[in-house]
């Protein structure tokens, strides 16, 4: 298996080709699972252009100048300090948005005649393909080249993919997560802390990258204390402990840093978890969401609370499948940690499906299934889930949509 982060010569199994060539001979393999997620993609957005030509919106604002989309130009235009007070005593500061997105804007629209608001598709459409890259290489490390395939396109008609197409940060960060997790199964740890320190420049739930970091780690030293230096050779390398603990220790500086800067800046320790708050944001264990499910369940609005309690359980169920056939650890701490931090916050309701999009190990059981089928069952089935996916997203982004 091309190993993409290994130097030629080096480490267990390396790959002695040149960079270039393995970098190629990579996406050679991924070619495939890129056409299939631009494929789904563009549909997605062919959709939501042709529902937009008939209600008379511009798929481009849709994209590109909604919601988080206008903050994070916003900072990339301006910085950070801009506070909006809200009728009732919110307050919403753009220091609750992270730094990485509006950086990548500011630098694309300063050397090319973009737009922030542009920049920010432009960020979202390269990190959307190199986020399906990672994603695939990770399924066919684990289950094989088809079952890689098969995820991607999953990760793409997620019902919340236009998502994925949007001026947000849910593509960037879901690359640098990916790319982490991978960078952990290949046992390249500078590698993987360095995109986790990125992660947490990026997204609030760069955490969850920070514990598979820390996970993998600790996985791999119970090892190789369980089997011992003469079984695993790879562990007597004199770099190998020293890259580890040096992984360890990059994968939290982006969240942590960005953390103590909000905390200075409001001179408060806990400053960035107040201004979430003037946002109606935080953790409550998920007791908010749970009266907003219940409200639905015992009001009018019965349908919409069932789909919704149907759709928790059946998250909930594909994570207990991942645990029950045991895939990595450090996948099933990123993935359960997605879970936690977006289930158990309190907050605007209709974010929690774009919120879990990031966590598409929880795909890998349904891409196992399909990719074992016959190809025509398995192209039939995700193709009508593409369809359902596009079709919602146009739905979704003319109605309440992803704020």
């Amino acid at each position: 298996m091309t190993d993409l982060f290994s130097p030629a010569g080096t480490g267990a199994g390396a790959d002695r080709r040149p960079a270039a060539r393995r970098v190629r001979g990579a996406l050679r393999r991924a070619l495939p699972a890129l056409l299939v997620y631009a494929a789904v993609r563009a549909l997605g957005i062919a959709v939501l252009a042709v529902w937009g030509h008939f209600a008379g919106k511009s798929p481009h604002q849709l994209l590109s100048a909604r919601w988080d989309s206008l903050w994070y130009s916003r900072i990339a235009e301006e910085g950070y300090g801009y506070t909006l007070h809200l009728p009732g005593g919110k307050v919403h500061s753009d220091l609750a948005f992270f730094p990485l997105l509006p950086w990548l804007e500011r630098g694309l629209s300063a050397v090319f005649p973009l737009s922030a608001a542009d920049a920010g598709l432009v960020v979202s459409a390269l990190s959307s393909l190199l986020a399906a890259w990672a994603v695939f290489l990770i399924g066919e490390r684990l289950y094989g080249r088809r079952a890689g395939v098969v995820l991607v396109a999953l990760w793409a008609a997620l019902p919340v993919g236009i998502v994925q197409s949007m001026a947000y940060s849910e593509s960037l960060f879901t690359a640098l997560a990916a790319w982490s997790l991978y960078a952990v199964l290949t046992r390249r740890w500078v590698w993987a802390g360095s995109f986790a320190a990125l992660a947490g420049l990026t997204r609030p739930v760069g955490a969850a990258v920070v514990l598979a970091v820390w996970l993998g780690v600790l996985v791999a030293l119970r090892r190789g204390e369980r089997q011992g230096p003469r079984e695993r050779p790879e562990l007597r390398e004199r770099r190998e402990l020293p890259r580890m603990l040096l992984g360890a220790v990059l994968a939290p500086l982006g969240w942590l840093a960005y953390f103590a800067w909000v905390g200075v800046r409001t001179g408060s320790f806990t400053g960035y978890l107040d201004v979430q708050g003037g946002w109606g944001n935080g953790f409550d264990g998920g007791l908010a969401f749970g009266s907003f499910i219940a409200e639905r369940l015992f009001g009018s609005a019965f349908a919409a609370g069932l789909g919704l309690l149907v759709g928790v359980g059946l998250v909930l169920w594909l994570y207990a499948v991942c645990v029950r056939r045991r895939q990595p650890l450090p996948l099933l701490g990123y993935a359960g940690a997605v879970l936690l931090l977006a289930l158990t916050a309190k907050g605007y309701f209709g974010s929690k499906p774009r919120l879990m999009m990031p966590a598409f190990p929880l795909l890998l059981p349904l891409a196992v299934a399909l990719a074992r089928t016959r190809t025509v069952r398995a192209v039939a089935t995700v193709g009508v889930v593409v369809l359902v996916s596009a079709v919602y997203g146009a739905f979704w982004l003319h109605g309440s949509g992803p704020p």
